[in-house]
Order: structure tokens, then sequence, then C-alpha cells
């Protein structure tokens, strides 16, 4: 049983202790997540992070200065990567290296809301309703 373990585990070793290749550039690093199957992004859209990929529908707060298609430019990029390799910045990734855009497609409005005020005892009752406003797009 022993000598069986042995030779699974002679089997079973890596050929190199490093598994992963790693980069000596930052253009080399970005061609290797390039190559990838699968991207992310981690970056700031109006003073808050968001997890993008490619195709996905961000719904922030209405941005009254753009229209229906306008393209954004996100330029807050914090991290980048695939499945393998992840490339961080400090604080933030310089944008002539990576361009990150989205397409604005509609401007629509949330779930209606109800807001409730009430003073007990003294017969006063409230309701305010209202919706409120997004901005879609797609990275």
């Amino acid at each position: 049983m022993a000598s069986l373990f042995r030779q699974f585990q002679s089997i079973c070793r890596p050929l190199s202790k490093n598994l992963y290749t790693v980069p000596n550039t930052t253009a080399s690093a970005l061609d290797l997540i390039r190559s990838q199957p699968s991207l992310y992004v981690v970056a700031n859209v109006v003073g808050r992070r968001h997890l993008l990929a490619p195709r996905d529908i961000l719904t922030i707060p209405r941005l009254r200065d753009v229209k229906v298609g306008d393209v954004l430019k996100l330029d807050e990029i914090h991290e980048l990567g695939s499945r393998e390799y992840t490339l961080r910045g400090n604080p933030t990734i310089s944008p002539d290296k990576v361009k990150v855009e989205a397409t604005v497609v509609e401007h629509t409005k949330g779930a209606m809301e109800f807001i409730y005020k009430k003073k007990r005892r003294k017969g006063y009752q409230k309701t305010k309703k209202h919706k409120q406003t997004y901005t879609q797009s797609v990275i």
C-alpha cells in the first residue's frame, strides 16, 4: 500500500514550483489577462465601486447631463483581472493603458417607494410616494 502511494505521489508532483507565469511588465500582464476567456473590472462610477464584466448592465443614480447613446469613459479603475490573473493599481490603473467604456442605454425609474410617517396619539398620519430615477448603461 505504501509503495502504491509513493508511485502515485511521484506521478502527481508538479513539474515546477511555480504553476503560473509571472509577467515582468504591465504590458505583458495585460496581454495575459486579455488572453483569458472571462474578464472583469473593478471601477469607480459616480463615487461607488462596481464589479463589471463585458456586456453587463450597470444601473446608477440618474446622470442629468448624459443622453441616451452617449459613451461614458471609466477612468478610475482599481482592479483588472480574469480567472487566473489580476492586476491591481495604487490607487488606480492609469487610463492610458486600460480603456473601459459604458454606453448609456436608457433613463428609467425604479419601483414605487412608500414612506409612512405617524405620530402616536396625535392623529397624524402621512404617506409619501416616489420613484427613484436611474441611468442604465452597457459595458
